[in-house]
């Protein structure tokens, strides 16, 4: 029943997408899911028109308009926002704003002339000129939006699941600016929302956690197809805690560093027993509680949750100060002992005899 295209991968990234028809009877994939920028769906409001844009003694005329998300699709009936704006731009700046409605298909009445329409489904949009003749029929506006929904989920590991608050997308465009960036679609997406979009490639940035379990994308949406990616994060949920015994209760008023196996810092913490999603690799856990520090290395593993305990025996020893390394300092004559320091034993100073060689038994004298 449905199409699976191949993987798109960005270093450990792999978006699965699953694409759905939204042909006739099919725009129900939409439905299933909670869905940003939507409204409920509504009768057409065809009735608000700026007051004072159409002159008096014009007849106004009828514009039918619906939008389509391809040529050849059906009409969209519920979601759009329609805005029909005046050509000449106002003492601001700006196109004055003639008629606007919200729903699927709609209808106005505009004075004869020219108008720039724009429909928009969600993120997508199109805009197009419209003339409005003075006799003669009216044709219908039908716009093509071009346009696609996107889904994203995510899994850790294999296929473990990760709680939806826990994870947050972030849709970019996939071209780079001159600045090295990239132009921002829709930020802080949740799991499991469709996203209305024109068709083309985006770039996703999913975040499990807040530490450094960060993973890209780029994936392709399909003008009438919902597209599903689930990203596979290799990350995992770690609980530390610092005990006397293993197994033991978590030692309260611990303050935690986690570094990488290269001596960064990724995350701190101030808890008995804190909770970090780390990115897979090899990490050190540091513990200070009461003026000592505990340490130990532990390796995390892609979707495998898991309790890391530092035992308090494994206080980091201090290295012991040898007489050998200690350096004496001359202290120049006259200084005075600092208080609280004992002054080192002074030798008394040898005598007149130990100076004076002393007579031999030859009867030698200095004289």
């Amino acid at each position: 029943m449905f199409g699976i295209l191949p993987f798109a991968r960005i270093g450990l990234a792999i978006a699965l997408m699953v694409l759905m028809p939204l042909g006739a009877g099919a725009q129900d994939a939409f439905k299933e899911f909670k869905q940003l920028e939507s409204t409920p769906k509504m009768p057409k409001l065809d009735a608000f028109i700026a007051p004072g844009t159409a002159p008096e003694g014009v007849k106004l005329r009828d514009v039918p308009m619906e939008a389509k998300l391809t040529a050849d699709g059906t009409p969209v009936e519920e979601g759009l926002s329609w805005y029909v704006f005046s050509p000449i731009a106002g003492a601001d700046g700006k196109l004055p704003l003639i008629a606007s409605a919200k729903g699927g298909p709609a209808a106005f009445q505009l004075a004869p002339g020219d108008y720039f329409v724009n429909v928009s489904f969600g993120r997508a949009g199109v805009t197009k000129k419209l003339t409005v003749p003075a006799e003669g029929e009216v044709d219908k506006q039908v716009m093509v939006l071009d346009a696609g929904g996107l889904l994203l989920n995510a899994v850790s590991g294999t296929d473990a699941r990760i709680r939806p608050d826990q994870l947050s997308f972030s849709i970019y465009s996939s071209e780079v600016r001159d600045d090295g960036e990239r132009g921002l679609v829709m930020a802080d997406v949740s799991p499991n929302t469709v996203v209305r979009l024109n068709a083309g490639t985006y770039h996703i940035v999913s975040e499990y956690g807040s530490v450094n379990a960060v993973i890209r994308a780029d994936i392709q949406v399909e003008a009438g197809k919902l597209t599903e990616a689930t990203i596979q994060h290799r990350a995992a949920q770690i609980t530390f805690k610092l005990v006397s015994d293993a197994g033991g209760e978590a030692i309260a008023d611990t303050a935690w560093s986690i570094l990488t196996a290269a001596g960064d810092s990724v995350g701190e913490s101030v808890s008995a027993f804190p909770t970090m999603v780390l990115a897979e690799g090899g990490y050190s856990a540091v513990a200070r509680n009461k003026d000592k520090i505990y340490q130990r290395d532990f390796t995390v593993v892609a979707g495998r949750n898991t309790d890391v305990e530092v035992l308090m025996k494994d206080q980091q020893p201090q290295p012991p100060v040898s007489d050998a390394a200690r350096t004496v300092q001359q202290v120049p004559v006259g200084t005075p002992t600092p208080p609280g320091v004992q002054p080192a034993p002074v030798a008394p100073l040898p005598s007149y005899e130990q100076l004076v060689p002393q007579q031999g038994g030859d009867d030698t004298s200095l004289d």
